[in-house]
């Protein structure tokens, strides 16, 4: 699979600095910042700053360091928000994942007990 990664998308119009958000943490490899939309009391959107379209796109071609950049701010990200009772982390990807925005991003939703994302 090839990825076409599109730099003016909104996430990369937020790292640029073009448009706002409510920053909660940030590293030299990510930016965390609040939903505009909240779907849950804790509703963080974690997106790496590098250019990378879907998780996959990020697993198999960013840094080993931008990978555990990445990971160490979802959990300052868990620890700020206090989701000690339990969170779930999210990535859609592309069309049939409900991507709506073409940059990796992951959704930490908690505060809440979310209930089962599949019947059982």
């Amino acid at each position: 699979m090839t990825f076409d990664y599109d730099d003016q998308n909104i996430f990369a119009k937020i790292l640029r600095g073009e448009i706002p958000n409510r920053t909660v943490f940030e590293n030299d490899h990510a930016l965390a910042f609040e939903d505009i939309s909240p779907q849950a009391p804790v509703h963080v959107l974690i997106i790496p700053k590098g250019a990378y379209m879907s998780l996959d796109h990020f697993a198999a071609e960013a840094s080993a360091e931008e990978q555990a950049g990445f990971m160490k701010a979802v959990a300052e990200v868990c620890r700020i928000s206090g989701v000690d009772d339990g969170f779930r982390a999210i990535a859609n990807t592309r069309a049939h994942g409900v991507q709506d925005v073409p940059h990796f991003h992951m959704h930490i939703l908690g505060g809440k007990r979310l209930g089962r994302m599949l019947p059982e």
